[in-house]
């Protein structure tokens, strides 16, 4: 079996891999790294996911890297663009030539004896292995190999197609027959959250119709797909003061939007509801199709770019019905109101199979570890697992601004180690640990789905895991390293 030695193996080629390579190599230039991918392309996410108007819904100076700004001029991008802005950042740097594709990590098993882990890689029929001292997960936070679809009583009986997003593209489970021809179709799109927004008016352009169907509303916000303030100071100011301005102008505008919808969420459920009626009509009924039972950012608020997904309900290419589905039939959903919605396609936007590590198993010193049993470190390691550190970012503002705050720590740690001769750091815990609560207080479906294997956190520093940007670069840029759960250890000669 092939083996060979690194003193760090990231795993994972997507926005966090990358990032964590950036970091390594300039911070930790005297550290040997390669990254490991279990797809044949880089990028993650953005190389995943195929589907009509996939895009983000994180403004791109703040899901843009800190290191190579985002210059275009979309604030809000799509899948295409952030895909090319990601392969990029990966050549301009050479981190394209340090990736090693369709490996897939299947098991790590850690040493205390010899400071390494072991990395099982799985590629094709064959296996191998990578020893590393330190190992840097950046598989993001679902499985690639299927989405989430409920069971509902009748779906065979369905005359149409039944697609859910994450395979369209030729990508993931039910992957083995070709996208749908949605032009001039009918389409129910089923759910409510971040995807199903996105779809619906994406393939309301050549459909027939859609009618998205939901069993409970999400909170729909418009934001327009290009900045203008910052757009229009393009070439006035020096591109490195721009989209330093621009990156904080949206940090603390984030910051301040949910800092107020969590202090005062009855007024912020009212603004929210009033931007949708200015745009649909008093005569809309928006407390049935846009008004959640939850409050603000108990899940994640869903974007529409330019108010395309009111602009689609206004020209009457996208219906909003909020029912419940008893079963499917030939000709398409009978709902539990009795109501029968006609269709030839239906989109099953019903979300993600949550899986943070991407279900890799972790054995130490010969003990098989759930992650489900530990507590969050920082919102980077895991009690009482040394040597490792997994990127996993906000689920209140973009997801890469907590990813380069944990890389930058990680490179800390590294060199910490590396100047006072430590081989391993462990975050431990001790039998008596602090109460915990879920590591996610989100009520999203994929969260709660997940919740038993997620790992917790505690209720004070540094088991807490803040939402918080602020609070977080203070903590991981200036904060103590050896603070007293920490411990490092040199190996024994």
């Amino acid at each position: 079996m092939n083996r060979d030695t690194v003193d760090v193996l990231i795993v994972g080629a997507g926005i966090s891999g990358i990032a964590a390579a950036y970091y390594l190599g300039t911070r930790c230039p005297q550290l040997s790294w390669t990254i490991v991918e279990g797809r044949d392309a880089i990028g993650g996410t953005w190389d995943f996911f195929r589907y009509p108007g996939v895009r983000s819904d994180s403004d791109m100076f703040t899901l843009g890297y800190r290191f190579r700004p985002w210059r275009g001029e979309d604030a809000i991008a799509d899948g295409a663009a952030i895909l090319q802005y990601l392969k990029d950042t990966a050549r301009e740097f050479g981190i394209d030539r340090r990736i090693r594709f369709g490996q897939r990590v299947s098991r790590v098993a850690w040493s205390s004896e010899e400071a390494l882990w072991t990395v099982d890689i799985e590629r094709g029929g064959d296996k191998a292995q990578i020893r590393c001292n330190f190992l840097f997960m950046c598989t993001g936070y679902y499985r690639y190999d299927q989405g989430y679809t409920p069971t509902w009583p009748g779906m065979a009986d369905f005359a149409g197609a039944v697609v859910h997003p994450q395979a369209w593209g030729g990508r993931g489970q039910g992957a083995d027959r070709d996208d749908p021809d949605y032009a001039g179709k009918r389409i129910i799109v089923i759910g409510s959250g971040a995807t199903a927004v996105t779809i619906a008016p994406a393939l309301a352009r050549k459909a027939k119709h859609v009618t998205m169907l939901q069993r409970s509303p999400s909170y729909v916000v418009s934001m327009p797909a290009r900045d203008s303030q910052v757009n229009r100071l393009r070439g006035r100011l020096p591109e490195g003061l721009l989209s330093w301005l621009a990156r904080w102008k949206m940090i603390l505008l984030t910051m301040y939007s949910y800092r107020q919808a969590r202090v005062h969420p009855g007024e912020t459920r009212e603004m929210m509801l009033g931007a949708v009626r200015q745009i649909l009509g008093s005569d809309y009924d928006v407390g049935r199709h846009f008004n959640p039972a939850y409050n603000p950012w108990d899940q994640r608020l869903c974007v529409a770019a330019d108010a395309d997904l009111f602009r689609a309900i206004n020209a009457g290419k996208v219906s909003m019905v909020t029912d419940h589905i008893e079963r499917f039939v030939a000709a398409g959903l009978q709902l539990r109101s009795g109501q029968i919605l006609p269709a030839d396609i239906i989109v099953t936007a019903t979300g993600m199979r949550m899986r943070i590590m991407d279900g890799v198993g972790i054995i130490v010193d010969g003990q098989t570890v759930q992650l489900g049993d530990t507590l969050s470190y920082k919102g980077l390691m895991y009690s009482n697992i040394p040597n490792l550190a997994s990127a996993f970012g906000y689920t209140n503002a973009s997801w890469t601004l907590k990813c380069e705050l944990i890389c930058e720590y990680v490179c800390r740690l590294l060199n910490y180690m590396e100047r006072r001769g430590y081989q391993q750091c462990l975050p431990r815990l001790e039998a008596e640990s602090p109460a915990s609560e879920p590591m996610i207080d989100f009520t999203s479906g994929y969260v709660q789905r997940a919740r038993a294997d997620l790992p917790k956190q505690g209720s004070q520093p540094p088991w807490r895991v803040y939402q918080n940007y602020l609070k977080d670069l203070l903590m991981m840029r200036f904060g103590a390293l050896d603070d007293g759960v920490m411990e490092f250890r040199k190996l024994r000669r």
